[in-house]
């Protein structure tokens, strides 16, 4: 191994520093995954390495990075000191190299892991926060280190924020195509020829390494990289000038998303949003709504909020109105209708960037999708996940978005008053 010599892209040098974590991010034809096989090469053949190359999903070895390596170990000639097996590759000084994904981690390969001195992270922008939060704590061999390459996605990707973060066991290093002095001209022509078709966001993505708006397929992928470049996700105060209506998308087990949402005009100013589960009406209301103290105005169930519980004979808009709340019904709209709507709705729609709920629900509008066909590559109908709640809470505000109005319409029995909460915003 002594007498190897190998060339890397000068930012990777950046790699030969001890540190916990090491990110390399960026675009097509960067070279950064070659560069890491090749650097993980070389330090397995320096000294007895255990090294695990790992992906959110791997159902078989052919989606691991295993055929890079492979194909690194005959480029660099070290094919008589490393053995490649179908699901490992062994070197002659006691280094291993073992591959794994990490949606199917169990209790057995999770204790497989404890030894591992470098983590490979390849794809890190598919990486979900759960395995993160698994696999970190499990590589804890002294001075063991976690490498990752990715390009990415959302700005909220778990892997992206941490590499983003201002820590001092942090070492990251953007590489584009720029940055590879062996970029090929085919691919070069590839990269120009994307520049004529691609969309902007679309070929920073891919060429530079840059965040998209939203993930590739989102149903407001349009919308919501138009809200970015115009500024509509902003700094938003509350006006007591003007009513605030709130609008629910209901949940117990599943989640529960409440929209505050004030009208001028015609903008829509989405002000604040709370996400749970697993809570009554009761308490969202005398717990977090009622205590904000606003200058209320109507709040908004879809039509299942309407429906009598068997159990009470009481609907939920029953529930909302015995606390003196003003309740009206979201008319009941398809979904694709709604979607629709949304999107006639979306360039009026104003985000407060200051709070938490209402970055939540971009995040969900960033990620809301569509089923795609494995057999036909077709897209269907949304995603039921964690991020579609806000979306279906989104759609329910702009299916009511001219129905909002800043006059008092008919007042409810309200209970005795509850004490204001100051310095709510």
């Amino acid at each position: 191994m002594s007498d190897v010599i190998v060339d890397f892209p000068a930012k990777f040098a950046a790699f030969d520093k001890p540190c916990r974590y090491k990110f390399a991010r960026g675009g097509r034809g960067s070279g950064k995954s070659w560069s890491i096989a090749k650097k993980l090469l070389i330090k397995g053949g320096e000294k007895p390495t255990r090294i695990l190359c790992t992906r959110e999903v791997q159902k078989s070895i052919k989606q691991s990075v295993h055929q890079l390596l492979k194909d690194q170990i005959i480029a660099m000639g070290l094919d008589n000191f490393y053995q490649v097996l179908d699901t490992e590759i062994r070197g002659k000084n006691g280094t291993r190299i073992y591959f794994s994904g990490l949606s199917d981690i169990t209790a057995d390969t999770i204790k497989s892991f404890e030894g591992v001195d470098i983590c490979w992270i390849e794809e890190g922008q598919a990486i979900t926060k759960k395995s993160l939060t698994t696999l970190i704590p499990t590589i804890r061999a002294e001075n063991s280190e976690i490498w990752v390459s990715y390009n990415p996605q959302l700005d909220t990707d778990p892997i992206h924020e941490l590499a983003s973060s201002e820590r001092d066991d942090v070492i990251t290093i953007d590489v584009n195509w720029h940055d590879n002095p062996w970029f090929p001209a085919v691919l070069n022509d590839e990269r120009l020829e994307a520049q004529k078709v691609m969309s902007v966001a679309e070929y920073e993505h891919t060429w530079e390494g840059k965040c998209m708006p939203a993930v590739e397929g989102a149903i407001y992928f349009d919308q919501i990289a138009e809200s970015e470049a115009k500024g509509r996700i902003t700094l938003l105060p509350y006006d007591p000038m003007l009513k605030v209506h709130t609008v629910w998308d209901l949940g117990f087990n599943d989640s529960m998303f409440i929209i505050f949402v004030q009208k001028l005009a015609s903008e829509i100013r989405i002000i604040d949003a709370i996400e749970d589960n697993r809570r009554t009406l009761v308490d969202y209301v005398t717990n977090d709504v009622a205590p904000m103290n606003l200058n209320w105005g109507d709040d908004w169930l879809p039509h299942d909020g309407f429906a009598k519980r068997h159990q009470s004979g009481k609907s939920d808009a029953d529930v909302m109105r015995a606390l003196g709340r003003k309740v009206m019904q979201t008319p009941n709209m398809e979904v694709e209708a709604g979607i629709r709507r949304s999107r006639e709705v979306f360039p009026r729609v104003y985000f407060n960037k200051e709070s938490a709920g209402v970055l939540r629900l971009v995040e969900c509008l960033k990620r809301y999708r569509r089923h795609v066909s494995k057999a036909t590559g077709e897209p269907s109908r949304p995603v039921h996940d964690e991020y579609s709640h806000g979306a279906d809470g989104f759609r329910y505000l702009c299916i009511v978005a001219d129905k909002l109005t800043n006059s008092d319409q008919e007042e409810y029995d309200k209970p005795a008053p509850i004490p204001t909460v100051k310095n709510y915003w």
